[in-house]
């Protein structure tokens, strides 16, 4: 008698279900862009009193102070060895230079003009993560980039006064686009080893120290200034550094580059707004539809693929949370 053997079958496992992305990573990154857009409205207050470099002294001494508390109250230390690299190039290039020549920049060439020049940043933050990060440029990115730039441009235009645009000037907004790109690019491989608090405390505080020679224009210029544009100082120092980029840092660590410079063209629609409430200045339907095409171009950017809907397979999920 031949008897046949039935195949054991084992249960099939269904694909664990992929985790839904955390609300922490994007609430970051929002409240990093709020923050960056209210820094437009400050600056332009204590720019009436500090110049460029102390100006720059000045926020980053107390974004350091603030930071500096914070990471003794956390007992956090010092980040890894790895991370020093690009604690230092970011320090020096996005908390220092940047700083200053965009302080510089935006005395010598219009708001709006500053603005188009200033925002080649994410393009160049992109262009830079793909190069040295090994990071993809997907079309929703290009294309989301492409209409905020647009929207960006358009704001640009419609900010800008009567003044001139020096070649001085341009050359500076330029500057300050590549030191923000190449500062953010080399950020992102330090946070793989160190958290955003650390990263961001000691960036500040080699950004403060390159910015030491400006300490006699500072102590000169407080002295003289009114108490208005010191607390205006202050508040750049406190919200849109050390607390924005401490939530950019955690942002950052949980997506591409890209994709983080991206966002930030958000700022140009946001300080449309805040100029309106905070500065009396009404925006002209040229400012809104940039501000909306900035904001269209954000979304684009930010958007993803339907998991099954992609030609060459699904998109990764990106680590949130």
């Amino acid at each position: 008698m031949t008897t046949t053997s039935t195949p054991t079958t084992h249960p099939t496992h269904p694909p664990a279900p992929v985790p839904a992305p955390g609300w922490r990573a994007p609430a970051a990154a929002c409240t990093t862009v709020v923050l960056w857009a209210s820094a437009f409205v400050s600056i332009r207050s204590a720019g009436e009193a500090y110049s460029p470099g102390a100006l720059a002294l000045g926020r980053l001494l107390a974004g350091s102070l603030v930071l500096g508390a914070i990471l003794l109250v956390r007992r956090e230390g010092l980040p890894g060895r790895g991370a020093w690299p690009g604690i230092i190039a970011s320090g020096l290039l996005w908390f220092g230079l940047y700083m200053v020549v965009l302080n510089w920049g935006e005395q010598e060439v219009d708001a709006g003009t500053a603005a188009m020049l200033v925002n080649t940043g994410p393009i160049l933050i992109a262009l830079l993560g793909a190069r040295m990060l090994g990071e993809g440029l997907p079309r929703r990115l290009l294309l989301g980039m492409g209409v905020s730039f647009a929207g960006a441009v358009v704001v640009g235009v419609a900010m800008s006064g009567d003044g001139g645009s020096s070649m001085l000037g341009v050359a500076l907004c330029l500057l300050a686009a590549v030191a923000y790109a190449a500062g953010v690019v080399s950020q992102k491989p330090a946070l793989a080893h160190g958290s955003s608090l650390q990263i961001n405390a000691f960036g500040c505080l080699i950004g403060a120290a390159a910015c030491l020679p400006f300490t006699g224009a500072l102590v000169s210029e407080a002295a003289a200034a009114p108490l208005s544009a010191t607390l205006n100082m202050v508040y750049l120092g406190v919200f849109p550094t050390a607390l924005a980029f401490t939530t950019w840092g955690y942002a950052l660590a949980r997506t591409t580059a890209g994709r983080m410079g991206a966002t930030t063209y958000a700022v140009p629609a946001l300080v449309v707004a805040m100029a309106w409430v905070l500065l009396d200045e009404a925006p002209t339907l040229l400012g809104v539809a940039g501000g909306a095409l900035c904001l269209a171009g954000v979304a684009v950017s930010r958007s993803r693929r339907e998991a099954g809907a992609p030609r060459g397979g699904p998109a990764r999920p990106e680590r949130n949370g």
